[in-house]
């Protein structure tokens, strides 16, 4: 009989992405959750998975070989944890299941940092495929190149988005301790995940037990001016680093040393020349806008040149890179109007963001529309942040829900451009429909983390009309 897997929190993005890998070894799949939106509810359906939009103990009857528990949700109280736990089920998390049933015998390129994870990871399973090698992967998002968010692959390469935030209500370690990979990438690392660590100090602990787990004749590819990895790195590091830089002069980096090899660029964030230890080794012309996608890009090179892939054959893949849905993604467009998901809800992702968009389209009005939905926003921890990150638009449309409880409009009185607030949706929908009717070219970025109370469709349905 096969071997019958539950997975409790189905419809997050790891969860979702697992479950699609146990369908794909051969497992019987099902699970539950109370939040199902897209993508990940339609990766699903296509996977002919079984989901269920709550918990009932009857889902558990006869009982499953292992029950896979998620995160979000799932804690001390919860009746589906209560439950198995009463019962004597067999139970892992997630992030321990993907690191000892996918990830032990493979070569694991890991791509970590607050920010850019799975655009990242996105660029490196597309240069892996591109170039023949049937990487696996496992991505929390849906990457436009293929039909699905995650796949076993029958090379030796696994590529996975290596998550910071903790792995489940036992195991308090961040998701990524489990996955020892060979590659690392850290974007970057800033203060988030409020909710779970209570300073930057807390985050840079876990990143450093990631760093520890690495073996010596492994890689980690890190921005060159990002400090906040640099002390990661001073507390102890016994692999080597190579650092990437968008901002160099190119006649400097021919000058670095064996333990810092340089990255660096030139040109636009759509069509750039990539040079290696101050060498052109490869261009790079895509649909991609904004300089953290090029930076992105780098490190994407950088970590497929360590696993063989020659960085003129990574720039040819990346050239035909498609992007990863809710990454300011187009849906909705007209003569004048253009409307984008984006997934940015860090105060930094917000701005590179923007910035990408405004360096792209220096003329035209943009208009940001924001819903501050994480639990790091939820508790008012980065308002500071917050007024500095919309600069780039001309107006920005703040969403109050119900999860907010700080004074949003003062952060919106003190941002540099002018700021709106609004608690209900339909009033924002109306809102943003008058800026359909602007005589000038109008660009608006809808930005959240979540279902925004399906504003996308909304809206889209309503302008349509």
């Amino acid at each position: 009989m096969t071997e019958h897997i539950y997975f409790l929190g189905i419809g997050g993005t790891l969860m979702g992405s697992l479950a699609q890998l146990a369908k794909d070894l051969g497992f019987r799949v099902s699970g539950s959750d109370t939040a199902l939106y897209p993508p990940m509810s339609d990766l699903l359906a296509d996977a002919q998975i079984e989901v269920f939009d709550h918990f009932d103990p009857r889902q558990l009857s006869p009982a499953p070989d292992q029950i896979v528990i998620g995160n979000a949700g799932q804690h001390r109280g919860n009746p589906a944890i209560e439950y198995i736990l009463d019962n004597g089920f067999n139970y892992v998390s997630g992030a321990e299941w993907l690191g000892n049933n996918i990830l032990r015998d493979r070569w694991v390129l890991a791509v970590s940092g607050t920010h850019g994870k799975t655009t990242t990871a996105s660029m490196l399973a597309w240069i892996f495929s591109a170039n023949g090698k049937e990487p696996g992967f496992l991505i929390g998002g849906a990457p436009n190149n293929f039909d699905s968010s995650a796949k076993n692959g029958s090379g030796a390469y696994f590529i996975v988005e290596a998550d910071e935030y903790d792995t489940s209500f036992f195991d308090r370690r961040s998701k990524f301790v489990h996955y020892r990979p060979k590659t690392l990438v850290i974007n970057n690392i800033e203060y988030d995940h409020a909710d779970i660590f209570a300073s930057l100090r807390e985050i840079q602990d876990q990143f450093h037990l990631l760093v520890r787990s690495l073996p010596g004749s492994g890689l980690i590819v890190v921005p060159q001016d990002d400090q906040n990895i640099k002390e990661v790195l001073d507390s102890g590091c016994w692999t080597s680093v190579q650092q990437i830089n968008t901002r160099s002069e190119i006649d400097n980096v021919s000058g670095t040393t064996e333990n810092s090899l340089h990255w660096a660029c030139q040109g636009t964030a759509s069509d750039f020349e990539v040079f290696e230890k101050g060498r052109l080794a490869g261009r790079v012309s895509w649909s991609m806008i904004g300089e953290h996608n090029r930076s992105n890009a780098l490190c994407a090179i950088a970590a497929s040149r360590h696993a063989g892939i020659a960085v003129s054959d990574a720039c040819e893949a990346l050239s035909s890179f498609q992007g990863v849905k809710r990454r300011l993604e187009v849906i909705y467009k007209s003569d004048l109007l253009t409307i984008y998901d984006d997934f940015a809800h860090h105060p930094s992702a917000i701005k590179k963001t923007l910035d990408g968009l405004r360096s792209h389209a220096p003329s035209d009005r943009i208009v940001a529309v924001i819903e501050p939905r994480t639990h790091t926003m939820s508790l008012g921890a980065l308002q500071a942040d917050l007024t500095l990150s919309t600069g780039s638009a001309d107006l920005t449309h703040w969403f109050k829900g119900e999860n907010i409880k700080w004074n949003l409009e003062q952060v919106a009185h003190n941002t540099l451009t002018p700021s709106l607030v609004s608690t209900s949706i339909n009033e924002l929908i109306e809102l943003i429909e008058k800026e359909s009717e602007s005589k000038v070219r109008t660009h608006i970025v809808i930005m959240s983390n979540g279902a925004f109370d399906g504003i996308y469709k909304k809206l889209v349905t309503r302008l349509s009309h």
